[in-house]
Formats: C-alpha cells, structure tokens, sequence
C-alpha cells in the first residue's frame, strides 16, 4: 500500500519544479514517455526533446517545457564547459536520476545523447552539442539567446538537423 503513494512522491521530484528555468524536459505541454516494470509499480520519465517554430529561426529544438535550447560553441561539439556562473545564465538540460532523452515531432532519436556534467549529473546533448536554457527566456517560443557572445563563447539554437542556426533573430 505504500509503494504507490511514494511512487508518486519519487515521479513528482522528477519534474523539477522549483528549479532554475527548469532543466527537466518532462511537462503537460510535451508527452511524457513511461516505462516500467508493472509488477514493481517503478517507472522512468523521458526527458523530452521537440521543436519548436520561432519567427526568423525557423523550427528549432526545445524542451518539453517549450523552453528554447541552444549550444555553446566552445563545448566544441564534444563536452560541457559551461559551468558555475556560465551555468546560472544557462543552465544544462539535465537529465534526472535515470531519466533518458526522448525524441518528439521532428526531433531525430539518434541523435540524442547525454554527457557527464563537470557539476554532477548528465546533459542532454543533440547531434554531440549539450543542450543549455536561457534564464532570461521567459516563456515558451522566445529565444533571447540567439546570437549572443557571453561566458566565453557564442550561443546558438539548434534545427532538428542538429546543425547550430547562426542568424541573428
């Protein structure tokens, strides 16, 4: 009789609630993927990854929030470098406790990944980019972002290609 109520506690923390411009992909405004093993009532939530069209960037990838993401030229294609202060402004696209990536809409499944984060945890990474947030994109289909040379690098939305859109908005 207890299994099911703290199974709902743990499902509950995975959503990420009162985080930072929420690093975990998992809401009612993208699907989230459920899987487990009836008989123990465990389940493990996808971190859902989509697009998302904005005006003048055309369809890039976003969380399952809505939340635009982008890449950080200096991760190189390979790893995470922003951390700490960079990471304030932008934060990853963390995974929880074993959560994987799940791909929707035009988003392509073999392109997702994860990779360590110097912090501790995983970061959903696209195409070999970890994916970032931008605290100062308020809402969903706002990519303030774009463009912008800070904490030692460029930033940049994603195509579902997994090619960096370069354009200004």
């Amino acid at each position: 009789m207890v299994a099911v109520p703290l199974a709902a506690v743990l499902l509950a923390g995975c959503g990420g609630g009162g985080s930072t411009s929420s690093t975990t992909a998992t809401s009612a405004a993208a699907p989230t993927a459920t899987t487990g093993s009836g008989a123990t009532g465990s389940a493990t939530t996808a971190a859902v990854v989509s697009t998302r069209t904005i005006s003048g960037l055309g369809a890039v990838l976003v969380n399952g929030q809505g939340r635009t993401l982008y890449m950080f030229v200096p991760d190189k294609h390979a790893k995470v470098t922003c951390v700490g202060a960079c990471a304030q402004l932008w934060p990853p696209d963390k995974l929880a406790s074993g959560q994987k990536a799940s791909a929707a809409g035009a988003v392509k499944s073999a392109l997702l990944a994860s990779d360590p984060d110097p912090e501790g945890g995983r970061v959903v990474t696209y195409a070999g980019w970890p994916l970032y947030t931008y605290v100062t994109d308020s809402a969903p289909g706002q990519a303030t972002g774009q463009n912008l040379e800070t904490n030692g690098g460029k930033w940049y939305v994603i195509a579902a290609s997994g090619k960096p859109v370069t354009k200004a908005p």
